[in-house]
C-alpha cells in the first residue's frame, strides 16, 4: 500500500446535518476536544496473525490511514449557507461543541449544486449551477474538483454523498448496462435516466477519486459505473448509511436465524423530522429509501434455505416526518416470531437514536477505508465496506445475493483490513 502522505481533501454532496456533524466532529477531534466514539477507524481492534504470532492492533497500526490532521473538507449544497451556519441551523450539535471550531467551519462554503429539482421536490435551495444538460452537470462538477484539489494542495480526493434521496430510478440496461450508453444519454440530457448523483459519481471517478454513495440512489450500483471504475481503477462504495433502524435489523436478525426461531412478520416505522425526512415525505423519494430498506431482512432469514421458519413472512417499513423530532429519529419494530411447536411470540425494539451522531462516524471510516483501498490498488465495488451501508452493492447481473448479515459483513471488513496490511485473510464466512 501507498502511504497516506499529504493532504487528503474530502468533499461532501450535502452540507446539511449529517456533513456539519461529521465535520464538526473531525475539527474537534484534531484539537483534543472530543472524541470520535462511533468510529471503528479509530477505536476497533482486530486480531492479526495466529498462535503465538497472534496480536490485536488498531486499523492504523495495520494499514496506513490519512491522519485527522491532514483532511481537508469541501462540499457542494443547494443552499448557500457554510458549515458553521448550517450546523449551527441542524441543531444536532450544541453551540458549545460547534464554537471552538467556528472559524475553520464558517470557511467551508458550499460550491453550487449540480441539482434538478425533479429528483427532490422538497428542496427549494438557489444555489444550483446553471447546466443545460447532464454532460454539463459532469463537466462543471470535474472543473469544481480539480479546483477545489489546487486550491487545497490535496494529494488526494475523496467524494461521498451525504445529501438528501432522490426519486427511484430503475435500472435500464439500456442506458445503464453500458458506460458508453451512459455517456451518450449524458450528452443527450436524458434527465429521465441520468440521476444528478451520477454525474456527481462520473465527475468523481473521472477526476482520480473514489465515490461513495451515502443514500440509497440508484447512481453507482449500475454496470455502466462498475465499467468506469474498473477504467478509472477507483473504488465505488454504496449504498445508504446504515445508522438506526437497519443497523439494529442487522445484527438482530441473525439472532432468529442462528436460534432457529420462526419469522411471521416484521414491522418498522420512522419517525424523522429533518432535512432527511421531509425529502422522504414525498412519496417518490420514500419509495427508493423503502427498496433499500426492505432489501436487508430477505438476504438474513432466507426462505429457500429454511422453509419451515421463514416462507411467507411479512415485512413492511414506513417513514413518517414528524419535525417536532427534528435529527432525533425514532425506530420502532415490532417482531411476531414463534417457536417451539409454533406458539407466537414478540418483541419490540425502540431505539430513540441521534440520526447525525451515529451517521458521522461511518462518514469517517468510508472516507479514510475508501482512500487506503484506492492507495492498495483496489478498484471497483468494496464490498468489505457493506459493513457501514444499508444496502450493499453486488452484482446482480449475475445473481450475486448481497450480504447484509452484519457478522459476516464485520468478517469481510477484518479480512480486507488483514490483507491491505499484509496479513493472512484467515477468517471464512460459514
Amino acid at each position: 500500500m501507498k502511504p497516506a502522505q499529504g493532504k487528503l481533501g474530502v468533499m461532501c454532496v450535502g452540507l446539511g446535518a449529517v456533513t456539519t456533524t461529521f465535520m464538526t466532529g473531525v475539527l474537534m477531534a484534531r484539537k483534543g476536544l472530543a472524541k470520535p466514539v462511533g468510529s471503528m477507524t479509530q477505536y476497533d481492534k482486530i486480531r492479526v496473525g495466529r498462535g503465538k504470532d497472534k496480536k490485536y492492533l488498531h486499523y492504523g497500526d495495520i494499514i496506513s490511514l490519512a491522519n485527522l490532521n491532514d483532511i481537508v473538507f469541501g462540499a457542494w449544497d443547494v443552499y448557500p449557507a457554510n458549515a458553521y451556519e448550517s450546523a449551527m441551523y441542524a441543531e444536532v450539535l450544541k453551540e458549545k461543541d460547534i464554537n471552538p471550531v467556528a472559524d475553520e467551519l464558517k470557511a467551508i462554503v458550499p460550491m453550487k449544486a449540480a441539482f434538478d429539482k425533479n429528483y427532490a421536490a422538497r428542496l427549494d435551495g438557489d444555489n444550483v449551477k446553471d447546466c443545460k444538460t447532464r454532460w454539463d452537470m459532469v463537466e462543471a462538477l470535474r472543473e469544481d474538483i480539480r479546483r477545489f484539489k489546487a486550491d487545497n494542495n490535496c494529494d488526494r480526493i475523496v467524494v461521498i454523498w451525504a445529501a438528501s434521496t432522490e426519486i427511484y430510478v430503475p435500472v435500464d440496461e439500456k442506458v445503464h448496462g453500458t458506460l458508453a450508453a451512459l455517456e451518450e444519454a449524458m450528452k443527450a440530457d436524458d434527465r429521465e435516466h441520468v440521476a444528478p448523483s451520477m454525474c456527481y459519481a462520473y465527475a468523481a471517478l473521472k477526476e482520480g477519486a473514489p465515490f461513495i454513495m451515502g443514500a440509497p440512489n440508484t447512481t453507482v450500483d449500475i454496470p455502466a459505473m462498475w465499467q468506469l471504475a474498473e477504467e478509472t481503477k477507483m473504488p465505488i462504495a454504496g449504498k445508504d448509511f446504515k445508522t438506526g433502524q437497519t443497523l439494529v435489523k442487522s445484527g438482530f436478525a441473525p439472532i432468529i436465524g442462528t436460534r432457529c426461531l420462526g419469522l411471521s412478520g416484521w414491522f418498522s416505522t420512522n419517525i424523522l423530522g429533518n432535512r432527511d425526512g421531509l425529502v422522504l415525505d414525498e412519496p417518490a423519494n420514500f419509495h427508493t429509501k423503502e427498496v433499500s430498506k426492505l432489501s436487508t431482512l430477505e438476504s438474513i432469514l432466507v426462505p429457500e434455505e429454511q422453509p419451515d421458519l421463514y416462507t411467507d413472512y411479512y415485512h413492511k417499513v414506513r417513514i413518517n416526518y414528524y419535525p417536532p423530532r427534528n435529527d432525533n429519529k425514532e425506530g420502532w419494530d415490532n417482531i411476531d416470531i414463534f417457536g417451539w411447536m409454533g406458539y407466537p411470540m414478540q418483541i419490540k425494539i425502540n431505539f430513540l437514536c441521534r440520526d447525525s451522531i451515529l451517521a458521522a462516524p461511518l462518514l469517517l471510516d468510508l472516507v479514510l477505508l475508501s482512500d487506503a483501498a484506492a492507495r492498495d490498488g483496489r478498484y471497483g465495488t468494496q464490498r468489505f465496506l457493506s459493513f457501514f451501508l444499508k444496502s450493499p452493492m453486488h452484482d446482480y447481473t449475475q445473481n450475486e445475493v448481497p450480504v447484509n448479515h452484519l457478522f459476516q459483513q464485520y468478517v469481510m471488513l477484518k479480512n480486507a483490513i488483514r490483507e491491505m496490511g499484509g496479513y493472512e485473510a484467515d477468517e471464512e464466512i460459514d
